[in-house]
């Protein structure tokens, strides 16, 4: 009896240690990135100056994260077609739309230059700097 109680006590303790490690992953394994790792792969822009489409104008940096340093080397190499998408979008927008529609801009911004990627994607687009003039 005492063998039986001893060893059953044993398993629940070994299930317990190991249901607690399974469930506290590194953050590696969750998918989590460090900060240091997203600045490693991320790219920021040249301060861009460009009208909008009632005439006001703009000026406008962001940040461009990708999800890997080979993704990072292809974006640097299409800036020309990242500023031209960057532009494009900008024409397009008022200036009331700017004030309020920023989070939509980024998003736009990161679907446009995932469709010109090919060597991994944009995970994240920032705005780091903008005035409205």
């Amino acid at each position: 009896m005492i063998i039986i109680l001893s060893t059953l006590t044993v398993i629940g303790v070994v299930a317990l240690i190991l249901v607690f490690n399974l469930n506290n992953e590194p953050e590696e394994a969750s998918g989590e990135r460090s900060i240091d790792e997203i600045r490693e792969s991320s790219l920021l822009t040249e301060e861009i100056t460009t009208d909008l489409e009632d005439g006001d104008f703009i000026r406008i940096r962001f940040r461009i994260v990708t999800d890997s340093t080979d993704a990072l080397e292809e974006l640097e190499k299409r800036d020309f077609q990242m500023q031209n998408v960057l532009i494009k979008e900008l024409a397009t927008m008022e200036g009331e739309t700017f004030q309020s529609g920023l989070s939509g801009l980024e998003e736009t911004v990161k679907l446009r230059l995932n469709q010109v990627m090919q060597e991994g994607e944009v995970t994240d687009v920032y705005t780091v700097d903008k005035v409205l003039q």
